[in-house]
């Protein structure tokens, strides 16, 4: 028991040491992870482990806390370690490559494991793949359909060269669309699209965001898709604008939403019916979007958030003279040309939404 608990202080002294990145998951980031892979010498969080335990040919784990630690064991931990994994296990990632954190989906941060440790895809004696043929790919991904009832199987074909991705329908007489890489994003959605392995795709056609839904089979094939597009995209923001800094660009690659869900939303006159729509903050294009349905293919309307200093601002409750029947929490965003009533479920919601407006209008 003595050196049970001495080798446990030994672990989480470890742990914590200055300098050596152990305080946070080799994987995903997260702070004070209290599990190890004593196979690959790194500290992990509890989620990356249960990832790890799926691969017992290339990794072993154990919890800091509750398992019995052998002194070579710890020795072994000590001598190797995040940063020193790190140097091996992801010498060549690319710029574009998406590297997970603590909350995003499990398919990207299970193909990230697989990637660094059992296919070994970043060691120092790989090749570095050049982006515009990193961002060339085609097969087949399952398409939600118009009518949102059943997925499809389409032919999509990417090519950073020609800066398009197109799409065919089920008789290919030409591509269904060719998609500008200049307005091109992507975004995993496992629980708006109710699959795992969910990706939402979102370009520009006429002036208005048009999204796909489409989902692989395999986790490898649909994160393989997912860094070929970023590989497409940063080909062509490096070719647009060669100038801006990479770190100012790898942000652009691609972006989540800030924000997402349901508020009840009222007409310009505030007399009108609140009906309940489903909202998307996108915080790089300054647009708040809202849809009848979560997976519909385009917006009803989309709302510009400018700055603070153009006229626009968000706070807790209505407009000086308007009144509600339901006793609900309400944000008013101020526009210069109107003022948008908004209705949400709880305090709760309320107060996410005013931050998330916020920060887009301080940005």
């Amino acid at each position: 028991a003595m050196e049970r608990d001495r080798n446990k202080a030994l672990l989480l002294e470890l742990q914590r040491a200055a300098g050596t990145g152990n305080d946070r998951c080799a994987d995903c980031g997260e702070p004070d992870p209290v599990w190890a892979s004593y196979k690959l010498g790194i500290f992990i969080c509890l989620y990356c482990s249960g990832i790890h335990r799926n691969l017992p040919g290339i990794t072993r784990v154990k919890s800091l806390r509750l398992d019995f630690w052998e002194n070579d064991l710890i020795e072994f931990m000590k001598n190797h370690g995040n940063l020193c994994a790190k140097a091996k296990y992801e010498a060549k990632v690319p710029p574009y490559y998406y590297i997970p954190h603590s909350n995003d989906c499990l398919v990207l941060k299970e193909q990230w494991i697989r990637a660094k440790y059992e296919r070994e895809e970043f060691v120092a004696t790989r090749v570095c793949q050049d982006p515009c043929a990193a961002g060339s790919r085609e097969g087949f991904l399952w398409m939600l359909g118009p009518g949102r009832r059943q997925f499809h199987k389409r032919q999509f074909f990417l090519s950073a060269r020609e800066g398009v991705m197109k799409y065919y329908g089920k008789e290919s007489r030409g591509p269904k669309a060719v998609i500008s890489m200049e307005s091109l994003n992507a975004m995993f959605q496992d629980i708006k699209i109710g699959h795992a392995h969910g990706l939402q795709i979102t370009y520009s056609t006429d002036g208005q965001a048009r999204n796909l839904f489409v989902y692989h089979e395999s986790g490898k094939e649909i994160v393989d898709w997912f860094n070929a597009i970023r590989a497409a995209r940063y080909h062509y923001l490096r070719t647009a604008f060669p100038n801006v800094p990479e770190h100012e660009l790898i942000p652009r690659i691609t972006r989540n939403f800030v924000k997402e869900g349901y508020m009840e939303k009222t007409g310009p006159k505030h007399k009108e019916a609140f009906k309940e729509r489903w909202f998307s903050l996108d915080s790089q294009e300054r647009n708040l979007m809202y849809f009848k349905d979560p997976l519909d293919e385009f917006a009803r309307g989309q709302i510009y958030i400018g700055r603070r200093d153009e006229g626009y601002e968000v706070r807790p409750g209505l407009p000086v003279g308007v009144r509600v029947r339901k006793r609900k929490p309400v944000i008013t965003l101020v526009t210069p040309g109107r003022e948008f009533v908004f209705m949400c479920d709880n305090d709760g919601k309320q107060k996410e939404w005013i931050d998330a407006l916020d920060g887009v209008i301080s940005q």
